[in-house]
């Protein structure tokens, strides 16, 4: 039985203050006062007897509890919108799928899946969003997103969720064609006398790029440009003399047409699994399954 006491306005505060990490804005979303938001969430902590946010940081970080509320009760309120809108508009009812695409993910594995499933599908809508690995997957978690297509996540982030793997893909250091390490005997060394762009800390790549420049005698690297977006990455690096640390399937297509060269790593991994991350207590839909099948045939397709 639900507590006669939760309002809307508490759920709707909470999971907007879960998706930002940060009660100013959600109060700004929802147009309401910051203290109102703030009485919102501490009448809601009080009801449920448990502290749903780490305060403790810059960011309003959940805790395992309100990663658990958070799961639950996005889903009853996608649950809800979606009756509400198929008992509105019956006769023209167009399935829908959410998809997150991380950066490896939305330039090129993502993209052939979809063109096979709307081959397939032509009656359900795909609606892709991009961000940062942690509003993507507080997002999943909450039931906006059915999916997360991109590398694996860590693992302090996975509660509620689970993983499957489609392939591992590397990360790379790229630079503009006649660059000065474009060349087979260069070394990680040399990434001394050049300005880099790394991924930001928030980023699955981040942890093992570091690792890698630390294992190279890098130990505290000053990156000019912090960045995973390729439209941005791809201009800075063909016009400079940037080393750019990136997963290869974000420039895999720059790299195939010579406007963009990969340097060889020697003697190392750098890398790991991408794959689809979904909610581990929602049912699977067909449509679910369908574009499920279609990433697993796209990632088949041998990557160069």
């Amino acid at each position: 039985m639900i507590d006669p006491r939760i309002r809307f306005r508490h759920l709707n505060c909470f999971l907007e203050t879960a998706r930002l990490g940060s009660l100013s804005m959600a109060a700004q979303a929802l147009h309401v006062s910051q203290p109102a938001a703030s009485k919102s969430i501490k009448e809601l902590e009080d009801i449920l007897s448990v502290s749903l946010f780490d305060r403790s940081g810059r960011r309003l970080v959940l805790t395992h509890a309100g990663r658990t509320f958070q799961q639950h009760a996005g889903a009853a309120m996608i649950d809800l919108g979606r009756a509400q809108d198929m008992i509105r508009d019956i006769p023209r009812q167009k399935t829908k799928l959410a998809i997150g695409a991380l950066p490896t993910a939305a330039t090129d594995l993502l993209p052939r899946a979809s063109l096979q499933f709307q081959s397939d599908r032509p009656d359900c809508l795909i609606r892709v969003s991009t961000g940062p690995n942690w509003m993507l997957l507080s997002q999943l978690r909450e039931g906006i997103l059915d999916m997360v297509v991109g590398r694996m996540p860590q693992s302090g982030t996975m509660d509620g969720l689970s993983f499957r793997q489609l392939y591992s893909e590397r990360v790379v250091p790229v630079v503009r064609p006649d660059h000065p390490l474009d060349r087979a005997d260069w070394s990680p060394q040399d990434l001394r006398d050049f300005p880099l762009m790394l991924p930001p800390s928030g980023a699955v790549i981040s942890p093992m790029v570091r690792a890698y420049l630390y294992n190279n005698g890098i130990s505290n690297p000053d990156p000019e440009f912090e960045n995973v977006s390729l439209a941005f990455g791809r201009h800075v690096v063909q016009n400079s003399d940037v080393v750019w640390f990136i997963s290869q399937g974000v420039v895999r297509n720059d790299i195939a047409a010579g406007t963009l060269k990969s340097l060889p790593l020697q003697d190392v991994m750098l890398g790991g699994p991408v794959g689809v991350s979904m909610r581990d207590s929602s049912l699977i839909t067909p449509e679910q399954r369908h574009l499920l099948e279609c990433l697993v045939d796209a990632a088949s397709v041998p990557h160069p």
